[in-house]
């Protein structure tokens, strides 16, 4: 017996998941990290945050959908985009720049993003600097929680840079497995923005 993945196996798969996360989630979208330093610690870092890993989904889903979709390639500038304006912000959380409301921000990218996809929004390029201003968060929180150690900025970087990129890969491969099913393509972007919600919902003052 052939065993094949198909759009409707990787979307109901893509569902579940994204469920289990919400169901696990605690009410903060960033639990205590411990010392953040080193390539490890990097690469871990956007991992353990909820709304980084389904924001950094959710762009790679959506420039798949934009790419199958015949609309304006976005397929890796948006991805890249978001790599670049997240490392800027980084280097201003690492200054000490301080930006009022970074977490409700970066939990409404989650929103967004997930919008972006259920919604079929039309890729151009003028969707792209709002990938960056909210990437431009998702950078901040990084660079504001480092803590210094034996290592350097740059191995800590690295770290964060390249599980980004996968994640945007993992995004563009979702959306690659849903080309042929518009429905499920656009479905797939709907458990994000519900999560996208929730986590504001969640830092709304008691």
């Amino acid at each position: 017996m052939k065993f094949r993945i198909t759009p409707r196996f990787v979307t109901s798969r893509f569902v579940m998941g994204i469920a289990a996360l919400v169901v696990s989630a605690s009410a903060s979208a960033h639990p205590g990290h411990g010392e953040i330093t080193g390539f490890a610690a990097g690469f871990s870092h956007p991992l353990l945050g909820l709304d980084h890993v389904l924001a950094m989904l959710a762009v790679g889903v959506w420039a798949a959908q934009s790419r199958h979709d015949g609309k304006a390639n976005v397929l890796w500038p948006a991805p890249l985009v978001f790599i670049a304006a997240m490392l800027a912000g980084a280097l201003l959380g690492l200054s000490g720049v301080s930006v009022p409301f970074v977490e409700p921000l970066i939990a409404a990218s989650v929103l967004v993003f997930g919008l972006l996809v259920a919604l079929r929004a039309r890729a151009s390029l003028a969707v792209l600097p709002l990938v960056a201003a909210f990437a431009v968060f998702h950078g901040i929180a990084h660079g504001a929680e480092f803590s210094p150690g034996g290592a350097s900025v740059a191995t800590w970087m690295a770290g964060f840079t390249l599980v980004t990129a996968l994640l945007h890969i993992t995004g563009v491969a979702i959306g690659a497995g849903l080309r042929n099913n518009a429905l499920r393509l656009r479905l797939a972007g709907v458990p994000i923005a519900i999560t996208g919600a929730a986590l504001m919902v969640q830092m709304l003052p008691a």
